[in-house]
């Protein structure tokens, strides 16, 4: 599988630390690895990672999660690989390669 990367510190992700119980949810059902549960404390591996699926926020039994799913880069770089087309959006910044939508 190709490692999709969001663009850096633009997720909506929030995490609450204090409303956390470490059941370690988050960690078991987020497809890329953001949240990592040591000591049975949750904390957020690696941010960028997060592709704002919303299954973090979805499965978390204490709610300390939020996450705005469907928002953003991440759902349209998804939505073309699932229909087979190659990704192109204004991400980069270059306007010549934006998709309609997007």
């Amino acid at each position: 599988m190709v490692e999709l990367r969001y663009l850096p510190n633009v997720t909506t992700l929030d995490f609450d630390v204090d409303k956390c119980t470490g059941c370690g949810m988050c960690a078991a059902v987020c497809p890329h690895a953001v949240f990592e549960v040591e000591n049975g404390e949750a904390r957020i591996a690696d941010r960028d990672a997060c592709m704002e699926c919303g299954a973090c926020q979805r499965n978390c039994p204490a709610a300390a999660i939020a996450v705005e799913s469907g928002v953003g880069c991440a759902t349209f770089v998804i939505m073309q690989a699932v229909q087979g087309d190659k990704a192109s959006c204004c991400c980069s910044g270059d306007s010549s390669d934006c998709a309609p939508g997007c």
